[in-house]
């Protein structure tokens, strides 16, 4: 079951609907006032995720140059709750919690330490509207990324999103900005483009590059085949003692096939088979440092050489369970 703590404004709207409607058909009237938390960001979207469920699992695979070997699982939970402040203007929230651990198979007896992570990424700003075909949105991004040791101030981390949005046509719609983040390696730069474009009935391209998108192919209005990817750099204090001073950097891009079914509903669940690129856990002391980190490319890189073994590729399947609301347009 899931409850929904609607905000004052929307409150009044709520309760100026007839009695009889929200009597005689609950999910009906909960679609409409949904339907209003996302007006004003509805441009060319048609859809939007508001709660995803996703677990990840890696067989054993090698560690670079020794014999041990490894798995690798992860969750994540993400939540968007918009609160619209007047009619062209929202309070935009995004909050995604994820955790990812190697655990390490031992082998010749090779003794490699077991690794657990967590972060939780909270987006929050406003979307202004300037008119029916341009708007933007400023967002403050704080984050706290540890090892589920000690909760410092070595945890957190904070940065920013800046965007702004241009609806060329009902089929395409394009946001333009950087995202800004003070990783622990050092500052992180990513000139962003948002995309929602409808090529055909049955072609699609949707994402925020480089950091993920999709190429979606509707099979069905039940559906959706593609190629998925994912590629985002975090970095993750660790405040045990025995580990002290250091951090942890994980880098990987995922590419992947993906199938997405209507379970029943707006419940969607969804499937992706696919294999890390550049998939890294490296631990350095908390003075290596960059001067600058722009999306991929690096300036100034100060660091030693990791202090952990080099972790490697691997493939990767991840299950998806998501609560997805349609958009009047």
């Amino acid at each position: 079951m899931i409850c929904l703590r609607l905000p004052m404004s929307v409150a009044i709207i709520v309760s100026s609907y007839p009695p009889t409607l929200m009597k005689a058909n609950p999910r009906k009237f909960l679609t409409v006032i949904i339907c209003l938390l996302f007006t004003l960001v509805a441009t060319a979207q048609k859809s939007i995720d508001i709660f995803t469920f996703s677990t990840r699992q890696t067989p054993s695979v090698a560690y670079v140059d020794t014999s041990a070997e490894s798995t690798e699982s992860a969750i994540l939970i993400n939540i968007k709750v918009p609160v619209p402040l007047s009619r062209k203007t929202i309070w935009y929230n995004n909050a995604t919690y994820n955790t990812y651990q190697v655990k390490s198979e031992l082998n010749n007896d090779v003794a490699l330490n077991d690794i657990k992570l967590q972060g939780l990424i909270l987006q929050t700003g406003i979307v202004q509207r300037i008119d029916s075909t341009r708007a933007f949105q400023l967002l403050f991004v704080p984050r706290f990324m540890n090892n589920f040791h000690r909760h410092g101030s070595a945890a957190w981390q904070f940065g920013a999103i800046g965007l702004f949005e241009k609806r060329y046509s009902s089929k395409l719609r394009l946001r333009y900005g950087f995202m800004y983040n003070q990783e622990l390696s050092g500052p992180l730069l990513v000139p962003l483009v948002d995309v929602e474009w409808s090529i055909s009935s049955k072609w699609s391209i949707s994402g925020l590059f480089p950091i993920y998108g999709k190429i979606n192919y509707h099979v069905s209005e039940r559906f959706t085949a593609g190629i998925s990817h994912f590629g985002l750099i975090t970095s993750y204090a660790l405040t045990d003692p025995e580990f002290s001073g250091s951090y942890i950097e994980r880098t990987s891009i995922d590419l992947s096939l993906f199938g997405r079914w209507r379970l029943a509903g707006n419940v969607f669940i969804e499937g992706r088979l696919g294999y890390s690129l550049d998939r890294q856990y490296a631990q350095y002391a908390s003075d290596d440092k960059l001067d600058l980190r722009l999306s991929i490319l690096e300036f100034g890189d100060h660091r030693r050489p990791q202090k952990n073994a080099v972790i490697g590729n691997a493939p990767f399947a991840e299950f998806r369970l998501s609560y997805n609301l349609p958009i009047d347009r």
